[in-house]
């Protein structure tokens, strides 16, 4: 029974007042338990938004390349001519100067790909997503023919999601993106654990999720 103490009213009537309530010290195991919750609540929310954008664009592009044919692949190639310097195509191949006069000649910006040098021709190859330039140069005089590629924008989308001639920068961020969906889905993983009302069918609908994966490996994949 709680204890209770007189005490006197403006109107002078004595009135019982509640003495103050003891606080319980709280266990450790709650206050975890508490900061758990919260760390895999808002990190689920936060990355989920952070990551959105790429993830929606792995996603799309999923889509895309596993439907390849559905998308318009038709490829657009130009074949250019032109001439270079004949002092850089001598003895010591002037490779910067040639590679250079090659991209702004032709507004080219994917990364080299190969300069290959040969006794009388020199081949140049440049790559990037959804497109190619290849280069020929005549070393006698300085005749080259460049023939180049544009696939259409599904080709692009395509080779961007498998990390094809995109670059250092861009592969690194397919790694970030990777880690990403690792840390949301653990996280979204971790915050059932703690919602005991969805735990259950949380958990049965993800050991569903997994069977049906493996069953169809199983049944349809040579």
């Amino acid at each position: 029974m709680t204890a209770t103490s007189p005490q006197l009213s403006p109107e002078g009537a004595t009135k019982l007042m509640p003495a103050p309530a003891r606080h319980q010290p709280v266990h450790w195991k709650h206050r975890w338990k508490k900061r758990g919750v919260t760390w895999a609540r808002w990190t689920h929310i936060y990355l989920s938004m952070v990551s959105f954008a790429i993830l929606l664009f792995f996603a799309v592009t999923g889509f895309t390349l596993n439907h390849q044919d559905w998308f318009d692949q038709q490829q657009r190639t130009t074949v250019y001519k032109g001439t270079l310097n004949h002092n850089w195509l001598a003895k010591d191949v002037a490779q910067l100067k040639i590679v250079e006069q090659l991209r702004q000649a032709h507004g080219i910006k994917a990364a080299l790909g190969e300069l290959r040098i040969d006794e009388g021709q020199i081949s140049a190859n440049f790559k990037g997503p959804g497109y190619s330039a290849d280069a020929s140069i005549d070393r006698s005089t300085g005749a080259y023919e460049l023939t180049e590629t544009r696939a259409g924008w599904a080709a692009v989308m395509n080779d961007l999601h498998k990390g094809r001639d995109a670059g250092q920068l861009w592969a690194k961020l397919i790694d970030a993106a990777a880690l990403l969906m690792i840390v949301v889905a653990a996280s979204g993983l971790t915050l059932i654990f703690f919602l005991a009302k969805w735990r259950k069918s949380g958990l049965i609908m993800l050991a569903a999720g997994a069977l049906v994966c493996y069953l169809v490996y199983v049944a349809f994949v040579p």
